[in-house]
């Protein structure tokens, strides 16, 4: 990861089921490392499927007891049977419409205290209840 197109962003991992719940916070650096303990502190071992985009950073998932298959974006490759990341996509865009059509910027500082919001609101969206929850 890097190049012009990051200058100045901060960077942020996440994790999504797909038809549940999302992990998700703000990362200093993308390496092996830091993706690799992410997924292995997130995602549980009985998933039957770990599907990400092509970033060679996630290539040793299968090495860790993962099924682990990849879309090539750059590609124009979305989707492959049952492999894709469509559902972190969608997380993704409610998190940037909602930042730049409610708040309009926010701080690194204060970015983990966004990212627990959106992850809260999304995780809770079929809650009739959900101020209880709160």
């Amino acid at each position: 990861m890097g190049g012009p197109h990051l200058s100045g962003k901060t960077m942020v991992i996440g994790a999504i089921t797909r038809k549940g719940n999302v992990v998700c916070q703000m990362i200093e650096e993308a390496g092996f490392n830091t993706l690799e303990n992410f997924v292995k502190e997130t995602v549980s071992k009985k998933v039957t499927l770990v599907a990400t985009d092509e970033n060679f950073r996630y290539r040793h998932l299968g090495a860790h007891g993962f099924v682990h298959k990849t879309v090539n974006h750059s590609q124009h490759q979305y989707v492959i049977g049952s492999t894709h990341t469509n559902t972190i996509e969608g997380f993704w865009s409610l998190l940037k419409r909602g930042i730049v059509g409610s708040y309009h910027k926010v701080s690194k500082d204060y970015l983990p205290l966004y990212l627990n919001e959106f992850a809260f609101r999304y995780n809770h969206r079929n809650d009739p209840d959900i101020f209880r929850a709160l």
